[in-house]
């Protein structure tokens, strides 16, 4: 069964342009097409534009993950590259994960900190006026 460049659209989310720029990165390889020039998408070209979006969303580069579509398309050969590839990969997200909670602790320490401040002026006022 193939899919549609509309009906892949809808089911990922995606732009028809955004799945055509893909394609034309190399990033989704062998989409099939038909006689008249209709792209028609697989489930297995599923599979691969949920595991694109997933690492450009975690922060993997465009050229980053066409060099890991390059190594898929080379065959078993080039598993344990793939695998330190992800490997790195999930380390500089699970760094970055770290660098975005400390971020969230300062700024839940901020909000704790103004909000003390304005239920003090607020009480304040409140003794002022009476």
């Amino acid at each position: 069964m193939g899919y549609t460049v509309k009906a892949v659209a809808e089911k990922t989310n995606l732009s028809p342009h955004v799945l055509r720029y893909y394609e034309k990165e190399g990033l989704i390889p062998d989409i099939k097409r038909t006689e008249s020039g209709i792209r028609h998408y697989s489930d297995e070209d599923l599979e691969w534009i949920g595991l694109i979006c997933c690492l450009k969303n975690t922060g993997m580069s465009i050229k980053q993950i066409r060099d890991f579509v390059n190594l898929s398309l080379q065959g078993p050969e080039t598993l344990k590259a793939r695998c330190e590839m992800l490997c790195d990969h999930k380390q500089a997200v699970e760094e970055h994960i770290q660098e975005m909670n400390q971020y969230i602790n300062q700024v839940s320490h901020k909000i704790s900190y103004f909000t003390k401040q304005y239920e003090e002026h607020k009480k304040q006022s409140k003794t002022s006026k009476e």
